[in-house]
């Protein structure tokens, strides 16, 4: 047994998806494209002293599902404490982020000699389990811009990925519940998701991507009032604008925020998925 282990695992904006349930959430999750960050989320495990677990996220003790859920099914009882350059709930894929890099961190502290697949597996079933997310910690294992082109956990998905980098620029506006919306009716919204997926398979650009993006948003109705203004303000400077699955953020690729007045966040899309430090 290790004495502490630390993972960094990047934030992961997810462009456009189609939901896809199943009652084995190792299967559940969904189909669609994002972008990984080089901002993302740093997770230190230890074994805990008294025998019970915690969760310190900047700071501040929270009680995250799909954290609980991988301690619990590692067996371990452990401190977890986290830092995140990404505002939580505004959708950069954060809670994914915490569960994959307790697996990863755990995993090495405890010495439970998992496979990566396994540790993805175990984070991606905690997080649908949760209603936290569908798609982003396979996403963040990948990391780049990911393609996800079957739902699920590595044993099931199919993975693919747009041959690019860039420069994104991202400002976040508040909160939105991703557990509210993938409970609510959720066809309309993956009808607009699959149609998004075939024009970037046809076309995997990150033109093509954010013009998916972009459409998806707006067919989906997921667009927020301040969203929609900001993309649009993008727009008339000839930028690439959309909205982040599922918070009211806006984020663009290249320069399009700050060209259009915006005083954003800067980072880029990350070249590798989670690892361990």
């Amino acid at each position: 047994m290790r004495e502490e282990a630390t993972a960094f695992v990047p934030g992961h904006i997810t462009g456009f998806f189609s939901a896809h349930p199943d009652e084995d959430p190792t299967k559940a999750g969904s189909r669609g494209a994002g972008v990984t960050l080089t901002d993302g989320v740093e997770v230190t495990v230890e074994p805990a002293t008294d025998g019970t677990s915690t969760v310190v996220l900047d700071g501040e003790e929270y009680g995250i599902d799909p954290v609980d859920t991988v301690l619990e099914t590692l067996e371990v009882s452990a401190r977890v404490e986290a830092e995140s350059e990404l505002p939580i709930g505004s959708g950069f894929g954060v809670s994914g982020a915490m569960a994959l890099g307790t697996a990863l961190a755990a995993n090495r502290v405890f010495d439970r000699k998992l496979s990566w697949n396994e540790l993805v597996t175990i984070a991606h079933g905690a997080e649908v389990q949760a209603g936290t997310g569908l798609g982003d910690v396979v996403a963040q294992a990948h990391g780049g811009v990911p393609i996800r082109l079957e739902p699920g956990a590595p044993q099931v998905n199919k993975l693919d990925a747009i041959p690019a980098r860039a420069r994104v620029e991202y400002v976040s506006f508040g909160e939105l519940s991703t557990a509210d919306v993938l409970s609510g009716e959720t066809e309309p919204l993956s009808a607009a998701g699959k149609q998004a997926l075939s024009r970037v398979v046809e076309e995997p650009t990150l033109l093509s991507f954010m013009y998916a993006s972009r459409l998806f948003a707006r067919e989906a109705e997921l667009l927020t009032e301040e969203v929609a203004r900001t993309i649009g303000d993008v727009t008339e400077v000839d930028g690439q604008a959309s909205m982040a699955m599922l918070g009211e953020t806006v984020f663009a690729l290249g320069t399009g925020l700050s060209d259009a007045g915006y005083e954003p966040t800067v980072c880029a899309t990350h070249p590798a998925g989670a690892m361990l430090k």
